[in-house]
């Protein structure tokens, strides 16, 4: 941010009305220079203090969002170079390429495959977001004819690539209401792409042949009054296009380049000759820092990896994934049900109530709050002692679900039996296995 806490109280109203939450306007102008809270939790500040403190609190990196509907995304938006700084914030954006002369069954096939591509991990629902509709020359209607049947029936949104504006401009008639990506303005029509862009108010990619390039054409086009733009800075080497990466997020991050604080997009399907390769290439880039990576094709054994890849670099490092404490049913159980418990981690609660799912069993999981660590990590750090278990046991509520006393821990656990039965006299406590895939097998034998 770079106004100091001390120059944003100055802005702000100073009414200490602590409608914001805290105390005083100087404790609400520390939280914003810190990142700890949003300007818009003061209900008093003037428009002019808005705009300022807007403009000195926005990312380096400018937010794009992309598409409408319920695939919306955005990219960019990011904040620091490397990950355990603070986070990443918004995540790869994954691309797929159409060629406007596709057969129109071929289309409804691949569509019908592409709309199916929906992973379920640890909660959350992993996809892919764009399609990119490219121009092979056959014409606008083709052209439009492809982009408009994947906006309308698909929840996919679109990137429209083409040099032709005419065949832009029917892509957009088309498929405007998704609001696509328009791919792109180069040296030779930003006039006219700018324009268009604008005149529709849809994002822009910026296309030149090198990173100082790309900074004549951003410059150019945010003087037009276009904000929403996306970088190419042409490479198609490996090597080069690694560090064209690095070098625009370096220059946006460290050095307060705003013709380069943009997301970027990225093509592993021009840099390789097949699938495989590209997708080791796409993850470089998921990795350093395509804002969206353009495959040529989806397929699964490509797309899951690079989803979980994402998955995993776009998760708050200083937040772990986390389920609520509780009691979860798993199948049907009744009162005779086998009682388990483990932690609020929320891989480790997803492999243990799948495995748990697999053993057609139905049980009660009894989930504690360790703080999102896994439950050797939480019984080193304190976060899941016997006394803690025992006492979580009592209060979940479980007592009045079932007639027996028998609970089963976690075998990296055992050590807390002993503190767990103290804590529960009359209960039996049985040590489990130590792999949840061995959970089936064990559960059949209680």
């Amino acid at each position: 941010m770079a106004l100091t806490g001390i120059q944003i109280f100055k802005l702000l109203p100073k009414t200490n009305c602590k409608e914001c939450g805290v105390p005083t306007c100087l404790a609400f102008a520390m939280n914003l220079a810190s990142g700890k809270a949003e300007l818009d939790a003061c209900p008093y500040v003037s428009d002019e203090a808005k705009e300022q403190l807007a403009e000195a609190s926005a990312p380096p990196i400018r937010p794009v969002k992309l598409g409408k509907g319920v695939r919306q995304t955005t990219t960019g938006g990011e904040t620091v170079l490397y990950r355990h700084e603070k986070t990443f914030f918004n995540k790869t954006v994954l691309a797929a390429t159409i060629a406007s002369d596709i057969d129109t069954a071929e289309l409804d096939k691949a569509l019908i495959v592409y709309n199916a591509f929906q992973y379920e991990r640890v909660g959350l629902n992993l996809r892919p977001e764009l399609l990119v509709v490219k121009d092979a020359g056959n014409g606008a209607d083709a052209f439009a004819a492809v982009a408009g049947k994947i906006a309308k029936e698909s929840e996919f949104n679109l990137v429209l690539m083409t040099q032709d504006l005419n065949v832009m401009k029917a892509g957009i008639e088309a498929a405007g209401f998704k609001r696509p990506l328009l791919y792109a303005a180069t040296a030779d029509n930003i006039d006219d792409m700018g324009a268009l862009a604008k005149d529709n108010d849809l994002p822009l990619a910026v296309k030149a042949d090198s990173v100082d390039a790309l900074q004549a054409l951003t410059e150019k086009l945010t003087g037009m009054g276009l904000k929403d733009l996306v970088l190419d800075p042409g490479s198609r080497e490996i090597k080069q296009a690694l560090e064209d990466q690095v070098a625009i997020r370096r220059a946006a991050l460290k050095a307060s380049n705003k013709a380069l604080g943009f997301p970027t997009i990225t093509f592993p399907c021009e840099m390789a000759s097949n699938l495989d390769m590209e997708t080791l290439i796409a993850s470089m880039f998921v990795a350093k820092y395509g804002g969206i990576v353009v495959m040529s094709d989806f397929a699964t054994e490509s797309l899951f990896p690079l989803l979980l890849e994402r998955l995993n670099i776009y998760t708050d490092p200083q937040r772990p994934m986390t389920v609520t404490e509780g009691i979860f049913e798993i199948g049907n159980p009744d009162e005779n049900s086998p009682v388990l418990v483990t932690t609020n981690f929320a891989l480790t609660y997803f492999i243990v109530s799948g495995e748990i799912e697999a053993s057609k069993v139905p049980a009660w999981l009894l989930v504690k709050d360790s703080e999102g660590l896994s439950v050797l990590t939480a019984w080193a750090a304190g976060k899941f002692g016997g006394d803690d278990v025992g006492l979580f046991v009592k209060k979940s509520g479980i007592m009045d679900k079932v007639k027996h006393n028998n609970l089963i821990i976690p075998g990296y656990a055992a050590a807390i039996a002993g503190d767990v039965e103290e804590e529960l006299p009359g209960w039996t406590i049985t040590v489990g296995p130590r792999e949840a895939a061995h959970l089936p097998a064990f559960l059949k034998t209680q």
